[in-house]
């Protein structure tokens, strides 16, 4: 059978099977998963996983929790945010740049973080032999906000933090969504926070979920008896 053939038919499958039924039901979105190669994004050496409903290594050395996140993960995150023509966005955990490129292609510039040179350094040559160019990309340690190209209309955290930090909430232009994935293994909860203005935001619990920490995260006060 042709090899593009095959290929094309796993992406069928993928959006169909795994996204589909995770009720992302945008055809935007569900459009973009066909436009932007999911493949071209995963580690040559895990290629064909790409389509697979799984979190994939970002490097064959990753330290546990350094992966891409499952298909419908980013499909309903990005459906989520619904992210608009002219949006600033905030990425918080670059990766292996795919979902920099799904962002990048509904909004408007997209300012993504990544704590490991190395993955960021491979998601700026993913993103430019796709011709992606609303995109800049930063080293550093964002698991606590990143307000230095505030204010954002969107923020997206790709990892999960047992506690969310006030400072991303502070970074939200009146309008601007935060999604969050809020929790400590096993339980999680994805999270949407709506700023609405003035300070005030409203947060609506999507789902429950467990995703690899971001490194880093702030956690919650212990106490001591």
């Amino acid at each position: 059978m042709n090899t593009q053939l095959t290929v094309e038919r796993a992406r069928f499958n993928m959006v169909e099977q795994q996204i589909r039924p995770w009720e992302v039901l945008d055809q935007e979105v569900l459009d973009l998963l066909f436009a932007v190669r999911r493949e071209e994004f995963v580690p040559a050496q895990y290629r064909d996983l790409a389509f697979v409903d799984m979190e994939i290594p970002l490097a064959d050395h990753a330290k546990a929790g350094e992966t891409m996140l499952a298909p419908r993960l980013e499909a309903r995150m990005l459906q989520e945010l619904a992210v608009r023509p002219g949006d600033r966005i905030l990425e918080v955990g670059t990766g292996s740049g795919y979902m920099t490129a799904l962002l990048a292609k509904r909004g408007g510039h997209v300012h993504s973080v990544e704590i490991v040179p190395e993955f960021s350094a491979q998601a700026a040559a993913r993103l430019d032999a796709h011709g992606i160019t609303n995109v800049t990309l930063e080293v550093g340690d964002a698991a606590r906000g990143w307000d230095r190209r505030a204010p954002y209309d969107v923020i997206v955290l790709t990892g999960s933090v047992p506690v969310l930090a006030d400072a991303f909430q502070r970074s939200l232009n009146p309008g601007g969504r935060l999604l969050a994935v809020v929790g400590e293994a096993p339980v999680m909860e994805a999270r949407l926070i709506v700023c609405a203005g003035s300070g005030a935001c409203n947060a609506l619990g999507l789902f429950e979920t467990c995703i690899p920490a971001l490194r880093n995260a702030p956690q919650p006060e212990r106490f001591v008896f």
